[in-house]
This record gives structure tokens, sequence and C-alpha cells, in this order.
């Protein structure tokens, strides 16, 4: 294998990293690289070809969204098993001219959002398009409709059969554009009067807020313990305010990563049944089995919930669900049509092949895996610190140390590279600041340089500022 690699790059050739995507390209078709080699550590070439780490990855990533390698995270980068003979060794195509990892993302990680492990699910989601550009199921020539839309409906109950749901076909099912649209449909669809009011958890998803804001909604803040909303701080919200909805994520909050137990799930069921709140569970980040029954399981009446794949495959098809109760689902769907028809027939078909697909869950466990490891790192780094995780969650919630203030910090992280999100972000205007931060996994770049990341957070944790305002 030593012999395919140059002792430098050409120069004027275009790109490093498709220079290095070439050369092994070229090392497969000659046979210099057999199927199942091992290639170097990313590190290892870089230093060999004397280029970034990021550089190299960069190729890696490229090549294995292609299928000509496979990434098996904690043993390495190998060499794909042939494809077919109509696709073996076809000219790449990028279709993705932004690539996962990123060469100036060597030194700089951004942590504001997820960004998932590659582990095949961008390879699987090609071919898939390449089938449905071949022969399109919808057709390409009409208007999106409850019809075509049906065999994606059914692939979203199948896909969210772990979920603990209660009874579901799929005509409680309305597609959106992603969670966040689909939390837009479920206010639009329940609020009603010139004012209502959304009761939402006193840390919470900002897009909770935001949709709020676009119905002309009043959010009102509530109480929060270990286990999630009090439940008489959300009885005297509702009574106080005469609110219709309750927003809340009880399997994986956004962002303490704290659960809220079944007995806490209860009893605040029983309180919006006595205020008469409808609730929205959204439940976008839990990419594992509910650990507990959702609220459109424990108050049939009166649950709706909300997913999307943003969290478990990738962001970027902007695939969400809502899910009503059983046989409520009319003014769901009128929010859709009025807004926007209805998902794209091309979105629809692959929605439907994809969630279905026999590979998905084996997919879904490998970007777990990913992205545990990338946890546990973080963890491990910040050892010392009140550091709030989970297994199968993408994120981590970190209070601050005396001596440092959340925008602070988080300034203090952007000079040295690493952007994180401020606790406050999370909270209303009229809060007190919340002196912590949020900072998501980000497996879109080696984990060498993810670590390296952290550590620069470690750093700024154990040397607060000095100086005293006064």
């Amino acid at each position: 294998m030593d012999t395919i690699w140059p002792e430098t790059l050409p120069t004027g050739a275009g790109p490093k990293y498709k220079a290095v995507a070439q050369i092994i390209r070229d090392g497969i078709l000659d046979g210099a690289l057999s199927q199942g080699a091992r290639l170097p550590p990313v590190r290892d070439l870089a230093w060999q070809l004397k280029i970034t780490p990021g550089t190299v990855a960069r190729a890696y990533t490229i090549l294995t969204d292609e299928g000509l390698l496979n990434a098996e995270v904690g043993r390495g980068t190998f060499v794909a098993p042939p494809l077919d003979e109509d696709t073996a060794f076809a000219p790449p195509i990028e279709v993705d001219s932004a690539a996962h990892n990123r060469e100036a993302q060597d030194w700089r990680v951004n942590m504001v959002s997820p960004h998932l492990p590659s582990v095949g699910q961008a390879q699987l989601i090609r071919g898939l398009l390449a089938d449905i550009a071949r022969d399109p199921p919808s057709g390409m020539m009409h208007y999106p409709d409850r019809t075509n839309a049906r065999p994606a409906r059914e692939a979203v109950v199948t896909w969210l059969a772990a979920a603990q749901l209660g009874h579901m076909d799929q005509g409680d099912v309305v597609l959106a554009n992603g969670g966040q649209s689909a939390i837009l449909l479920l206010m639009q669809a329940l609020l009603k009067g010139r004012k209502p009011v959304v009761l939402v958890e006193e840390l919470s998803y900002p897009g909770f807020r935001r949709a709020a804001e676009l119905v002309r909604a009043d959010v009102v803040p509530v109480a929060m313990d270990a286990h999630g909303v009090i439940p008489e701080a959300l009885a005297r919200a509702a009574a106080a305010h005469d609110a219709q909805v309750f927003c809340t994520s009880p399997e994986v909050h956004n962002p303490t990563c704290l659960f809220t137990p079944l007995e806490r799930r209860r009893e605040l069921v029983e309180v919006a049944r006595a205020y008469d709140l409808q609730i929205i569970d959204d439940d976008c980040y839990q990419i594992a089995a509910a650990r507990a029954p959702s609220y459109r399981m424990l108050a049939p009446e009166r649950g709706w919930y909300v997913s999307s794949i943003s969290k478990s495959l990738t962001p970027a098809l902007r695939v969400g669900a809502a899910i009503a109760p059983h046989g409520r689902a009319a003014p769901l769907r009128r929010a859709a049509e009025h807004a926007f028809f209805g998902l794209p027939t091309p979105i629809l078909d692959l929605t439907a092949a994809l969630l279905a697909h026999p590979q998905l869950p084996t997919l879904t466990a490998q970007v777990q895996a990913g992205i545990n490891q990338y946890v546990q790192s973080a963890v491990n780094i910040l050892g010392g610190y009140d550091v709030r995780w989970r297994e199968n969650v993408p994120f981590v919630w970190l209070p601050l140390p005396e001596g440092w203030r959340a925008t602070a910090f988080c300034q203090a992280a952007e000079a040295q590279g690493v952007q994180v999100r401020a606790g406050e972000e999370y909270a209303g205007r009229e809060a007190r600041s919340t002196h912590a931060i949020r900072f998501a996994i980000n497996a879109g770049v080696h984990l060498q340089t993810f670590e390296a990341a952290v550590g620069r957070l470690r750093a700024l944790l154990d040397n607060p500022p000095e100086q005293i305002n006064v």
C-alpha cells in the first residue's frame, strides 16, 4: 500500500482532498488496494503527505459516501467490497460540495448543533435517490396528495414502533419539513383565539418559543426540578393564564438531558386533563427505544407527538412527523395542506424507502455507537465538572463553575475556535441568567480534533476570569 502514496501532493491540481481521494480511487481500480485493505489512520497519512488531518478525513468521507470505503467506528477505514457492475468505479459525483468533514474544521469546531457520524447513511440515501430518479413511484408531474404520501406515512409508523405511542395507524401521521415544521403545524392546528397561551419548560428548546411567536401566542415558562416540570407549577400556570398547550420533551430534555419518569408524567397528565391542556411531546432527540410511555399513550385524547430523522440519520432531508391522537388528524392535515400542500413527491418516495429499509436498524445502531464514542471522550476530558449527559444523546449540558458567566464563556470559547450555546438561549427573555452551556457532538470532524476542542473548553473551565466588576 505504501507505494501508492507520493512524497508530496502535486500542486496546482485543485483541492488537496480531491487529489488524495483520486489517489485512493486509482489504487482501488488498479488493484494496489484490495477489498478489505485497511487505510492508514488519518493523522498518520496526513503526516506522511505533509497535509492537515482534516484534508485526509474529507477525502475518506467522500470515498465512504461513494461506497468505495467503509468506516468502522473504533476499527478504522477499509476498502469496501466492489459495487455492482452498473456502478462499480463510476466517475464520482459530489452531491454535497460542502463535505461533512471540512479542512477548515481541523481547528475550528462548531458544537452548536449535532453533526452525526457518517456511517453509510449518505451512501444508502444516494442509492435510493438514484432508484427514485429512474422510476419515481409517485411520478414527477403531480402535486403531492394524501394518496401518494401514504407509503411514507406507513413507513413512519414502522420506524416509530419503539416509541411507545399507543394505538396508531398511518392516518394519524402528518409529514412535515422537519421537527420544527411539525411543531409549528401543531400550534396552528391547536391554538385558538386572538392571544393564546403556550406553556413551556423554564429551560426548553428555543423552537417552541419561535413557533409560538409565529402564531402570535404568549409563552409562559413553568418551573422544573430534576424530574421535569413540577405538576403544581403547571397547574398554577394553566389556571393563571388560561393556557391551551403544554410543550415538553420528557424522554430527552433539551438542553439538560434529564428524563421525566413515568410517575411524574402521570401527574402532569392529570393536570393537563384538569385544565384542558393539549400536550405536545417533542421527541426529536430520542434515537433509541423509549424508556417510558409517551404522552400520546398516557393521554390518548390530548397527546400529540413530534419526531424527525435529523438526529438519527441526517438533518439534510428535512423530514419530520407530527402524530395526532388517534382519529384527530384532520386539523393537522389542514394546517399542512394549507401551508405547503405536502412534502415534494420525490421526498415522499425517499422517506417511504428509507424508513422501511432493512439496513436502517444497523445504520441507526452505528450512529448511536459513533455518538457515544464522542460523548464518552468529552465526559472523560471534562471529569470533575458537573457534566450532564446521556447515552445516545448528541449533546452535553455543562453548568459553569464559579467565575464564569455563560455569555463570556461562549465568547472565550469562540476565540479558541469552539462554538457552543449559552444556557440563556433556552430560557425566556425575562428569566434569570443561566450560567451553563450546551455543546453538541460534532462527529463530522475527526475524534482527535473533537477531543482537542473539548480540551480547550476544559482549559477555559480551569481558568475563569480573575477580574471583579464593581
